[in-house]
């Protein structure tokens, strides 16, 4: 199927843009700040859910298996003159190492064609991003990684989801950045296809395949100093959602350490058609740190308003304090708190190891039946980055999450373990 992007005005700027980056000559900042970097990322995946198997209603009891991919992005400078014009790609591949039907569909390849119960032995994809730059503002067109307050692309399996669409930013005014995005197209992150952007429909909480016509994103960022940063967001998924956001990070010195807050603020509501009905949320997450030495202990509020959960696209995270590995604690009035440790063992002279753990707790969640509902999920990780010899860099992980839940109806118990082995290499 077409991109319904293919006729339009952005699309022929972002042609434009493509051509105007090869046939226009190479200067040495378009040459000297190019860059291209190949990331090696092998990832062992395993999710118990507790229960179930591949025969009854529940679904299969576990998905487990291990792939390898990479990742290349390359970069380009500008060209000179008045308008800057460059070229981005990013190209992903991904390999099967192990994977039985009984087990597949963990995220981490896709379902093959012929059998939903098997997953490819290999797929591949690709994005090319047209660019401008005029002084300090540069327009984008093509495939890009947008990270935003109202859309953070997903990274948690083995390649990433990627958008596509067109982004300007202006950073004339000093301290102050302006950012629009429009996206009307996605490829998930065990796909190959690109397809309409979709509410996430996490827990059926929402019906699921739910498109717009497009998602639209209105950014502003102040920074009023090295302490404080003012954000201001609005935008939503057409004939869906509207959302607007506001969020505050400041940082102050406290004694020999640094206190960090970070307050989210989202109100949601239907918009146009309302294509997935009534949606009401107002969501309110508060997270403070306080960092001395190798150690940072860290607590997080979160509060749920309104008669149904946050809204927020397929193949993004929302931006939320108590978003963590399996859970986002984003359900219908759900009231959660969580408590976190990191320790960098660079201060006791273990240099390149690290360890976290948190715990959150989510209850007063109103479910269909007008039960209240009750979770809670436990992580830990371990982090170790080679610092000499051979394999220097090379990053290892081992993360692990128990999530346990009352509303089986909808959400399952699961025990997951994440492995994952990567590196990059720096073509030029």
């Amino acid at each position: 199927m077409p991109s319904p992007l293919s006729s339009s005005p952005l699309t022929r700027l972002g042609a434009l843009a493509l051509l105007g980056g090869i046939a226009a000559p190479a200067s040495a900042d378009f040459l000297e700040d190019s860059s291209a970097r190949l990331e090696s990322r092998t990832f062992y995946f395993n999710r118990d859910f507790r229960d179930g198997s591949s025969s009854n209603p529940q679904g299969a009891s576990k998905r487990e298996e291990t792939a390898q991919g990479f990742i290349l992005n390359l970069q380009s400078g500008y060209t000179e003159g008045t308008v800057g014009i460059g070229v981005d790609a990013l190209a992903m591949l991904g390999v099967k190492l192990d994977s039985s039907p009984a087990d597949s569909n963990s995220g981490l390849l896709p379902s093959s064609g012929h059998d939903p119960r098997h997953s490819e032995d290999q797929y591949a994809k690709a994005g090319v991003t047209g660019k401008l730059r005029v002084s300090h503002t540069q327009f984008k067109y093509g495939a890009m990684l947008p990270d935003m307050p109202l859309l953070k692309y997903n990274d948690g399996r083995l390649l990433p989801n990627m958008f596509h669409g067109a982004q300007l930013t202006s950073e004339e005014i000093a301290h102050l950045k302006l950012t629009a995005t429009r996206l009307e197209r996605y490829t998930a992150r065990d796909s190959t296809d690109a397809q309409d952007v979709r509410l996430n429909c996490k827990n059926k909480r929402y019906a699921c395949d739910t498109t717009g016509n497009r998602f639209d994103s209105y950014q502003a960022d102040y920074q009023v100093n090295d302490q404080l940063l003012l954000q201001y967001a609005q935008g939503g998924l057409e004939n869906v959602y509207r959302q607007r956001y506001v969020g505050i990070v400041g940082k102050q010195a406290v004694g020999a350490g640094k206190v960090t807050a970070d307050l989210r603020w989202f109100d949601s509501d239907d918009a146009g058609s309302a294509r997935a009905g009534e949606i009401d949320n107002r969501a309110l997450s508060l997270l403070l740190s306080y960092a001395q030495g190798g150690h940072v202990f860290s607590a997080g509020w979160q509060r749920m308003n309104g008669d149904t959960s946050m809204p927020y696209l397929d193949g993004s995270n929302p931006y939320l304090a108590n978003y963590v590995q399996v859970n986002d604690f984003a359900n219908a009035q759900e009231r959660s708190w969580q408590l976190r440790y990191d320790f960098d063992l660079r201060s006791v002279g273990v240099p390149g190891l690290s360890f976290m753990t948190r715990y959150v707790n989510g209850d007063h969640i109103a479910l269909a039946n007008g039960d209240e509902g009750k979770e809670w999920e436990r992580d830990v990780e371990f982090k170790y980055v080679v610092q000499a010899g051979t394999f220097k860099d090379l990053n290892l992980r081992l993360r692990n999450a128990t999530y346990r839940t009352n509303y089986e109806q909808s959400a399952r118990d699961v025990d997951e373990v994440r492995l994952i082995a990567s590196y990059n290499f720096s073509v030029f």
